[in-house]
């Protein structure tokens, strides 16, 4: 019986050993298993990462490309760029500004009139009247509305009608030319016949004349022989003294006469105004001028931009020689100071009527 006993208790032993055993060695194979699922699983993510890492990189990749494709355009697209019109629309805009551009050096058309004319001129005065800027516009004021003369300009405004008188070429016409552009300045340059058909140093005037006409300015008529107007009381011969320079710049190609007169000397009658405007011309005076037609003995330039500035008015037409080389030397700083000081450049084109 205790043999028996003993038996069964080693029985029992073996037997929770054997247990144990099976217990212990089937956890050992789940845990495995769940190691081995575990690797899975990271090796798994750690493929999704590096999936999402390569297309995350290859987007890059594209999204660089493109954006250096946008950024900096290829030969392609460079010569497309080039060679493509502009829309209707942008052309209409650049024509739009270079437009107001434009429209900001020059101006209407001269407003046209329909002149007096008479079958006797016998009750016209012959007497000559000499111009001074000082009272000649008010002491000769009906005369000048009648026949269209004028010695200053819109006087309601600060504006200046700046003109030059070219009897003939000094060298310094150029140099005026030059001033005028950088400064946005429209002038007016009365030429004579010499001058029309002179050079200097060789240089045919008609360069000068294409320059004038092709940068904006109005040519005006100053008489073929430089002479007092009044002296001439044959209309044939007035005639001759206004169409013959008129016939001579329109010959230039790229030129013409526009149908301003300025009287030599700013003498006049009653009939030279008639015979003027008779020919479709206005009569320029002007209202500032000074002694700088003397190239002998050109006054000091500081003294003569004093002068000028201290009697500028409004509506002044004034008057400068091209031949002085004071005028060329101030015109640059006189101009600046004349706009500071709030005037505006208008062209003849703009005298009232």
């Amino acid at each position: 019986m205790h043999y028996a006993f003993g038996g069964i208790k080693m029985l029992k032993k073996n037997l929770a050993l054997c247990i144990a055993l099976a217990l212990l060695l089937s956890g050992c194979g789940k845990a495995k298993e769940n190691e081995n699922n575990m690797n899975a699983i990271d090796s798994q993510n750690k493929n999704i990462i590096n999936s999402q890492t390569n297309e995350s990189s290859e987007e890059n990749k594209k999204s660089d490309s493109k954006t250096k494709s946008e950024s900096k355009p290829d030969d392609t697209q460079l010569s497309e760029s080039a060679t493509k019109p502009e829309s209707d629309s942008t052309l209409k805009s650049n024509s739009s500004k270079e437009s107001e551009t434009i429209t900001k050096y020059t101006t209407e058309p001269p407003k046209k009139f329909t002149p007096l004319v008479s079958s006797d001129t016998s009750s016209l005065s012959t007497k000559a009247i000499a111009w001074s800027w000082l009272y000649s516009s008010r002491d000769s004021a009906d005369l000048l509305s009648k026949y269209k003369g004028y010695g200053f300009g819109d006087t309601s405004r600060k504006i200046i009608y700046l003109t030059f008188d070219e009897g003939y070429e000094n060298g310094y016409t150029s140099s005026i030319l030059d001033t005028l552009k950088a400064n946005k300045v429209q002038a007016t340059f009365f030429v004579t016949k010499p001058f029309v058909t002179g050079s200097f140093n060789g240089v045919p005037d008609t360069e000068l004349l294409k320059r004038m006409s092709n940068e904006g300015h109005i040519i005006g008529n100053h008489s073929v022989q430089h002479k007092s107007m009044p002296t001439f009381t044959d209309e044939a011969a007035f005639n001759a003294e206004i169409t013959g320079v008129e016939d001579a710049v329109n010959s230039i190609a790229g030129c013409k006469m526009s149908k301003y007169f300025r009287p030599p000397e700013g003498t006049f009658s009653e009939l030279s105004l008639y015979y003027t405007q008779k020919l479709g011309y206005k009569s320029i005076f002007f209202s500032l001028a000074y002694q700088d037609y003397n190239v002998d003995n050109q006054p000091d330039p500081e003294s003569s931009k004093a002068k000028l500035l201290k009697n500028t008015n409004d509506g002044t037409i004034c008057l400068l020689h091209a031949v002085s080389k004071t005028n060329a030397t101030i015109l640059d700083s006189l101009i600046k100071e004349w706009k500071n000081q709030g005037y505006e450049f208008k062209s003849l084109d703009d005298l009232p009527n």
